[in-house]
C-alpha cells in the first residue's frame, strides 16, 4: 500500500527543489556556473531561502527513498526490484544524456564559458564533456541507484535483524542519530563537484531504510513534530545567522555540526508533519505526484536556459527575470515531462519508463 505522506513530501520537496534553483541562479554568493547577481546592491536577502532549505533538501529525499525502497522490497523479489531501480534510475542519468540531457550541458557550458577554453579539443572528446555536463541534478538518481543497488548484499546479510532493531527507536534517539549523521558528512566527499556526498546521503538513505520505515516510529515523530518543529526553526534561524554570506555548499559549511544537525532535525520535522497532517491524497496531489519525477529531471533546462537567454542580458527589472525563471522552470518541467512521456525512445532513455504490460 502506497503511504500518501511520502508521496506528498515528493512532491513538495519538488517544488522547493525548483525555488532553490530559481533563486540559486541569481545568487549573490560567487558559487560558479550561474548567471549570478542582477543588481549592483548587496547583500541580496533573498539568497537567505538558499540557506533555509539547502541543509535538508536533499537529506528528506534521500530518507524518503530509504523507507520507499523497503516498501518496494515488501512486495516484488530482489530482481524486479534492481530491474525497475535499474531501469528507472541509472538508464536516464547515464544513456539519457546523450539523447537528452547534452542539451543541459550545453547552456551550462556557456553559463560558465567553458566553450571559449576548448577550441583545441578534439570533437569526440568535447561531445563526451558536453554529454557528461548535462548530469546536472541527475546526481541524486545517480546515488540513488548506487545505493539501491548496495541495499540488495546488504539486506541478504541482514536477514532484518538491524531492521527489527530500528523499530525500537526512540525519539531521543532518533534526535541523537545527528551525532553519526555528522560523521558520515565528514567522508566520501567527492572533490570539485561537492554534490556527490556519498558517505552523508548513503547514511540517510540506509537510515531511511531500516529506521524510518516502521509506522512505530513514523508515529512516534508525529507526536513529537511540535518539539521537532521548533527545534528545526530555530536551527534554521542560527544557521542563517550564522554562516549568511559564505558558501553553504562547499566545505567547511557543508560540513559543520551545524549544517548536518539542522538538516537532520528538520528532516525528522518533515517526516512527523507530513505524517501527521498530510497523509491524504487528492486529484491535486496525485497530479502533482504523477510529475514530480519529470518536475525533477526536467525543471534546471527550462531555468538555466532562461538565465543564459534573459538574465544575463541584465535588461529587465530583477523581480521580472526572477517570475520569468520561476515561469520556466515550472512549464518547462511540466510541458517537457509531458512531451517526452509520450516519444517511445526518449521516454525509456530520459524518464525510465518501460513498456506498458
Amino acid at each position: 500500500m502506497r503511504k500518501a505522506y511520502l508521496d506528498n513530501i515528493r512532491w513538495s520537496v519538488g517544488v522547493c527543489v525548483v525555488l532553490y534553483h530559481v533563486v540559486y541562479m541569481y545568487n549573490g554568493i560567487g558559487i560558479p556556473g550561474v548567471v549570478g547577481p542582477l543588481t549592483a546592491k548587496q547583500p541580496q536577502f533573498i539568497d537567505l531561502f538558499m540557506y533555509a532549505v539547502y541543509p535538508w533538501l536533499m537529506m528528506i529525499l534521500f530518507l524518503v527513498s530509504g523507507v520507499s525502497a523497503r516498501l518496494a522490497l515488501n512486495r516484488r523479489t530482489a530482481g524486479a526490484f534492481i530491474r525497475a531501480r535499474t531501469r528507472r534510475l541509472l538508464v536516464p542519468s547515464t544513456v539519457g544524456l546523450f539523447t537528452f540531457q547534452f542539451l543541459q550541458g550545453i547552456v551550462n557550458m556557456k553559463l560558465s564559458a567553458a566553450f571559449g577554453e576548448m577550441s583545441a579539443v578534439p570533437l569526440p572528446v568535447l561531445l563526451l564533456i558536453v554529454a557528461v555536463s548535462g548530469t546536472g541534478v541527475l546526481w541524486y538518481i545517480q546515488l540513488l541507484w548506487l545505493y539501491s543497488m548496495l541495499l540488495i548484499p546488504v539486506r541478504r546479510l541482514d536477514r532484518d535483524r538491524l531492521w527489527t532493531l530500528g523499530g525500537r527507536a526512540t525519539p531521543v534517539m532518533l534526535v541523537l542519530t545527528a551525532i553519526p549523521v555528522w560523521l558520515a558528512a565528514q567522508v566520501l566527499n567527492t572533490p570539485i563537484i561537492v554534490v556527490y556526498r556519498v558517505g552523508l546521503y548513503g547514511f540517510t538513505f540506509f537510515f531511511g531504510y531500516f529506521v524510518l520505515s516502521h509506522d512505530a516510529v513514523i508515529t512516534r515523530l508525529k507526536a513529537w513534530f511540535p518539539v521537532l518543529l521548533a527545534a528545526a526553526l530555530a536551527l534554521c534561524a542560527v544557521f542563517c545567522v550564522a554562516y549568511f554570506g559564505e558558501n553553504y555548499a562547499d566545505v567547511p559549511v557543508n560540513r559543520s555540526a551545524l549544517f548536518t544537525t539542522y538538516g537532520w532535525i528538520a528532516s525528522l520535522a518533515i517526516l512527523g508533519g507530513a505524517a501527521r497532517y498530510g497523509d491524504r491524497s487528492s486529484a491535486f496531489t496525485a497530479w502533482m505526484g504523477e510529475r514530480s519525477f519529470g518536475l525533477y529531471v526536467f525543471h534546471y533546462l527550462g531555468i538555466s536556459t532562461c538565465g543564459l537567454l534573459i538574465g544575463q542580458q541584465r535588461t529587465l527589472p530583477a523581480a521580472a527575470v526572477y517570475l520569468l525563471t520561476l515561469a520556466a522552470g515550472f512549464l518547462g518541467g511540466y510541458l517537457l515531462n509531458e512531451v517526452i512521456s509520450r516519444v517511445p525512445l526518449l521516454r525509456w532513455t530520459v524518464l525510465g519508463i518501460g513498456k506498458e504490460r
